[in-house]
């Protein structure tokens, strides 16, 4: 395969392998994960994408966009890469309260630009992770239990479809496309910008409390009583944590949008839980709200699983809270419910999660435990397998995984039919493709 006409015709810039520089492009945000590409394109613009796209047409080769790498599962041999990172754009329109925004676009930068104007997006714990891609998943945001999937808000797509023409998509031009885009994934067209609904923030309150492994008990207590009549501006996400050479750790993250007096009022019960190591509780801006998990920003090898929990029935207290963490770094489980559970007919291939909790398992995929990692993962799985749905979002998927884990039957049979019918030579590829 040969790039030298794509060279001339892009204002990015084309890699291919021995170029200098290639190797960093094609590495992934997980390291655990390999990308043995056939190029990758450092697109300038979103005409650069269409000329990828139409090359790749032409070539019968398929194009994986992905801005940042989050999310990426392998099996990409032979594709070509296209990084949209460079299309970063965020425009604010506060009297209207709508984001448009580039395909390489982060929520750090959304939520800087809107906080300025009182405002938010359904941003995730990350402000690394890009939007669209984390869009295009459903995103699950902190502020999801009040206002819904991250997909739900949005009005429009500026896309690249499979032949390399550009177009704008809302509900209104093309339903049926409308609707994959908004939850189903990346696999029916590359985007290049997205507008979305912004959410009034008269304030937040938010932090981690964290309590040495002993109090996990009655932290979990606490996190039951809490969550089961939070309401919606409230989300508490549980943790036990076993970091590397220090001693077992428990925690709640807390996110509250609203004024930080309501907050505070609705947490005291963490007050009664002495010996506290730390407590970041305050009023924040949205625009700090990746300082409440404080997740890594640079790359690193990972292992994740995740799950939907029918509920939190003895087998699951048991597994989660008394059998050891290690060698996982931190076992999670996020309340949901709200409008995650109320998504309504309008909305995208997402849909409502009744679920109520979402179990995630985080360890290092470091040689010398990866195999370890791998096997407590499925320990937990297994022992709680009564209770978990056996679907998961799809921005939480794994590279063992497919799409099918995310989404019920007759939604992913929809989504293929778009597919067949928008792509039929599957030249836009997804992280997890529908047909997969």
């Amino acid at each position: 395969m040969t790039f030298e006409d794509l060279r001339a015709e892009l204002s990015g810039r084309v890699l291919v392998p021995g170029d200098a520089g290639f190797e960093a492009a094609a590495r992934p945000w997980t390291l655990t994960v390999t990308q043995p590409v056939a190029a990758v394109v450092r697109a300038g613009n979103a005409d650069d994408v269409a000329a990828v796209v139409a090359h790749a047409y032409r070539a019968g080769v398929p194009v994986i966009a992905q801005p940042t790498g989050h999310g990426a599962a392998g099996g990409v041999e032979d594709a070509i890469l296209l990084r949209t990172g460079g299309l970063d754009s965020v425009e604010i329109d506060a009297e209207r309260r709508v984001a448009k925004v580039g395909a390489g676009a982060n929520w750090g930068s959304v939520q800087a630009a809107a906080a300025v104007h009182g405002l938010t997006g359904l941003a995730g714990s990350n402000p690394v992770v890009g939007v669209t891609g984390y869009t295009l998943g459903g995103g699950l945001s902190w502020f999801g239990r009040k206002h819904g999937w991250a997909s739900d808000a949005v009005r429009a797509f500026e896309i690249v479809d499979a032949e390399g023409a550009r177009t704008r998509v809302t509900a209104a031009n093309d339903p049926e496309l409308f609707w994959a885009l908004r939850g189903g994934g990346g696999d029916f067209a590359v985007v290049t910008a997205l507008e979305f609904d912004l959410f009034p923030a008269p304030g937040l309150y938010g932090g981690r409390v964290m309590w040495h492994g002993a109090r996990t008990a009655e932290v979990f207590e606490a996190f039951q009583e809490i969550t089961a009549d939070a309401p919606d501006e409230l989300s508490v996400w549980f943790h036990r944590f076993q970091f590397p050479d220090a001693p077992p750790m428990v925690a709640l993250d807390v996110a509250y949008l609203g004024e930080p007096e309501v907050g505070r009022s609705l947490l005291t019960r963490l007050d009664a839980i002495d010996g506290p190591l730390a407590d970041k509780r305050g009023a924040l801006s949205v625009a700090s709200l990746g300082e409440i998990t404080a997740e890594p920003t640079d790359p690193s090898p990972s292992l994740s699983r995740a799950e939907l929990l029918t509920d939190l029935g003895d087998a699951v207290v048991k597994t989660l809270l008394d059998e050891p963490v290690a060698p996982l770094v931190d076992i999670q489980i996020r309340h949901l419910g709200g409008a995650f559970a109320r998504a309504g007919a309008d909305g995208g291939a997402r849909g409502p999660v009744t679920e109520p909790y979402l179990l995630y398992a985080l360890g290092l995929g470091l040689p010398h435990i990866v195999d370890a990692v791998k096997a407590r993962r499925a320990e937990i799985v297994d022992a709680i397998g009564a209770h978990i749905s056996g679907l998961k979002p799809y921005t939480f998927l794994t590279p063992e995984e497919t799409a099918a884990a995310a989404f019920d039957s007759s939604t992913l049979a929809r989504l293929r039919e778009i597919k067949r019918a928008r792509d039929p030579r599957s030249v836009i590829r997804a992280n997890y493709p529908v047909l997969g």
